[in-house]
């Protein structure tokens, strides 16, 4: 039923041009969130999962202590942009590599891109898909 409605949601979504808000509901790591869509008409998608599109966060379980800590503290920066209960903006959905998940451009309630914001404050770096670089190997050069 989820993947069903994910399905349809990303059909629907893909041929808007508008923003579509959504109810932030959960948030799971740097990058992923759980969101209820919203649409005009009072209906709603409950429990959508958001990844941020061209962002990559350290991994909640991470394979070393410096990527886990790095990862909390994505996750808590991206609970400062897009706090639980609010209701913000996706723009550019597309379905992710995993299925019932979408990938999407979020927006913040000032309207600003939240994984920019992530990329440039350090909480992530920039992602266009393909093998990501390690986050332990990242701290040895540092």
């Amino acid at each position: 039923m989820k993947r069903s409605l994910v399905a349809f949601l990303s059909c629907f979504i893909l041929q808007s041009a508008f923003a579509i808000p959504v109810h932030v509901k959960y948030i799971i790591d740097g990058d992923t969130f759980i969101a209820d869509v919203l649409f005009q008409n009072e209906t709603r998608i409950k429990s959508v999962s958001v990844r941020l599109r061209n962002v990559d966060t350290p991994e909640i379980h991470g394979q070393c202590d410096f990527e886990i800590q790095r990862a909390n503290a994505a996750k808590q920066r991206l609970a400062e942009l897009i706090p639980v209960d609010s209701v913000i903006e996706i723009t550019n959905i597309k379905n992710d590599k995993y299925p019932g998940r979408i990938d999407a451009n979020v927006f913040d309630k000032d309207g600003r891109d939240v994984g920019l914001i992530l990329v440039k404050e350090k909480y992530g770096r920039a992602y266009s898909g393909g093998k990501r670089e390690s986050w332990c190997d990242t701290q040895k050069s540092n």
